[in-house]
C-alpha cells in the first residue's frame, strides 16, 4: 500500500458546511529540539482525526519561512490540511503575493489573514495596514478559503466595543470563517455571536480555547489580547502557580468544561491551542470523546486508485 496520505476535503469553508470541525494550533519550531517536539505533537494529535491544523506567524513575519516550510511539510505528510497564519504589517505587496504563490503551488487551500502587531515604536512600514487589505490580495492570488481573527471581548486597540463589532462584521463579510482569540467565560463568546448576528453576520465564528500550562504566561497573553480572567479562576490559578503539573491539569479541567459548554451550544467547530504539545489536547479529547476516525473527511472519489 502506498504511504501517500489519502486526499481529503481541504477547504475549511467546505468542511464547516459538512460537520463541526476540530482543529489544533501550532507554532513553527526554531530549533532541532523544537522541531522534534513539534513533529511528535502533530503525529500524536493526528490520531484524533483533526479537520485541519493552523501554524502561527512570527511578529512582523520574522519566522515567515519557518511557517511556510512547516505548513508545506504537514500538507505533504498528513491527510488533513495545514493553514498558515499570514500577517501583513511590515510587508510589501510583492512579498505577500510571492508567498501566496508558493502556498498555492504547494497545495495550500486555506489562509488565516491577520493584520499583525506593529513594533513597539509603531514604525511597521509595508504596503498594508488592515486584514481587509490582505484579504483582497489573497482573493486575487488563488482560490483560497480565507479565515480572519475575532476578539470576543474586542480588539485591544479598539476604542469601543460597538465600533469593534461593526468593523469585525464588515471583515467577516469578506471572509469564509473566523477563529477567536482565547477566552475563559463562555458568555463573552455568546455575546460576540449575538452581536454579530444582530449586524447581519452569517459567517461561522469558531471559538478558540487554550488549555493553559503556565500561569505567568497566561496572565501575560491575556493582558496583551484583552482577555479577562474571571476572579474565581484567578484564585485557582494562583493556588497552583508554583506547580507546573498541577497548572497543566487545571488548564485541562478549565478547557474541558469550556469546550463541553460550547459543544452544547452547537458551535460550528472548536479550535484548540496545542502549543506544540499533545498531552493536554489528548486528555480533553478523551474526556469529551472528540476524536474520530482520521479518514472521516475523505471523499470517495478523491481516494487514489492504488489505495482503493
Amino acid at each position: 500500500m502506498s504511504s501517500i496520505p489519502l486526499r481529503v476535503m481541504a477547504r475549511i469553508d467546505e468542511l464547516l458546511r459538512e460537520e463541526r470541525t476540530l482543529s489544533f494550533e501550532f507554532f513553527p519550531p526554531k530549533t532541532p529540539a523544537g522541531e522534534a517536539q513539534f513533529d511528535r505533537a502533530v503525529a500524536e494529535l493526528a490520531a484524533l482525526g483533526p479537520s485541519y491544523v493552523s501554524v502561527t506567524y512570527g511578529a512582523l513575519g520574522g519566522v515567515r519561512h519557518l511557517t511556510r516550510d512547516v505548513v508545506l511539510r504537514v500538507n505533504r505528510e498528513y491527510s488533513f490540511p495545514a493553514m498558515p497564519h499570514l500577517t501583513c504589517v511590515g510587508h510589501s505587496h510583492d512579498e505577500i503575493t510571492q508567498l501566496l504563490d508558493v502556498y498555492r503551488r504547494g497545495g495550500v487551500e486555506n489562509i488565516l489573514a491577520l493584520a499583525g502587531d506593529p513594533p513597539d515604536d509603531g514604525a511597521a512600514g509595508g504596503d498594508f495596514r488592515y486584514a481587509t487589505d490582505l484579504i483582497e490580495v489573497i482573493r486575487a492570488s488563488g482560490d483560497f478559503a480565507v479565515g480572519v481573527a475575532a476578539f470576543p471581548e474586542g480588539h485591544p486597540r479598539s476604542a469601543d466595543l460597538a465600533g469593534d463589532r461593526r468593523r469585525l462584521a464588515d471583515k467577516l463579510a469578506l471572509a469564509d470563517f473566523a477563529l477567536t482569540q482565547f477566552f475563559f467565560d463562555i458568555d463573552v463568546y455568546r455575546r460576540l455571536v449575538d452581536d454579530l448576528a444582530a449586524l447581519g453576520n452569517i459567517t461561522p465564528v469558531i471559538p478558540g480555547v487554550m488549555p493553559f500550562t503556565s500561569i505567568a504566561g497566561t496572565r501575560r497573553m491575556a493582558a496583551m489580547n484583552g482577555t479577562s480572567i474571571p476572579s474565581a479562576l484567578l484564585r485557582r490559578m494562583d493556588a497552583v502557580a508554583d506547580d507546573p503539573e498541577s497548572t497543566r491539569r487545571l488548564g485541562v479541567e478549565v478547557a474541558t468544561e469550556l469546550v463541553r459548554d460550547l459543544l452544547e451550544d452547537g458551535v460550528p467547530g472548536v479550535h484548540l491551542y496545542a502549543m506544540n504539545r499533545s498531552a493536554s489536547i489528548r486528555e480533553i479529547s478523551a474526556a469529551l470523546d472528540l476524536g474520530s476516525h482520521p479518514d472521516r473527511h475523505v471523499r470517495p472519489e478523491s481516494i487514489p486508485e492504488s489505495l482503493s
